[in-house]
């Protein structure tokens, strides 16, 4: 039996993103219900704060398809891609996780004192650029 474990890196890669944007979006999507409950407004604000862990999901379905595109080519090996995947699926899955918490706080923050909300998207952003760190520097180890 001949097993092929090419397509193993860019899976990794798509499920690291995807699991780790659904945990962060359950994680503030939880707080977020739960502030809808103590306030008449804003609930799109807050939506949206709840929804700020889901980008995760594209750079790990970037990085798949980049990556299998890559070892169909012959410029990297599987074994590449599974180590590649597995080092910065980990990064991004944790990002969207602790960024899900950080957006939980951010809604609380929000609900206690409206005038935050705006300044809840540093840590935000912050937590994001590990992920994309992580993205970037898969791209160039595949290079």
């Amino acid at each position: 039996m001949d097993w092929d474990f090419s397509m193993v890196g860019p899976a990794i890669a798509l499920g690291a993103g995807c699991v780790g944007s659904s945990i962060g979006c359950y994680i503030a999507g939880q707080a977020c219900h739960a502030a809808m409950t103590k306030t008449d407004e804003g609930h799109g604000k807050l939506i949206g704060l709840s929804a700020a862990p889901a980008s995760q999901s594209i750079y790990g379905f970037v990085l798949m398809l980049l990556m299998a595109q890559a070892i169909r080519a012959g410029t990297l090996t599987p074994l590449s891609g599974i180590g590649i995947a597995l080092s910065s699926g980990a990064a991004i899955l944790l990002s969207s996780v602790y960024q899900g918490k950080v957006c939980a706080t951010g809604i609380q923050a929000t609900l206690k004192n409206p005038s935050l909300y705006g300044k809840c998207f540093a840590a935000v952003g912050i937590i994001e650029s590990f992920s994309l760190f992580a993205f970037v520097f898969a791209l160039l180890l595949m290079k």
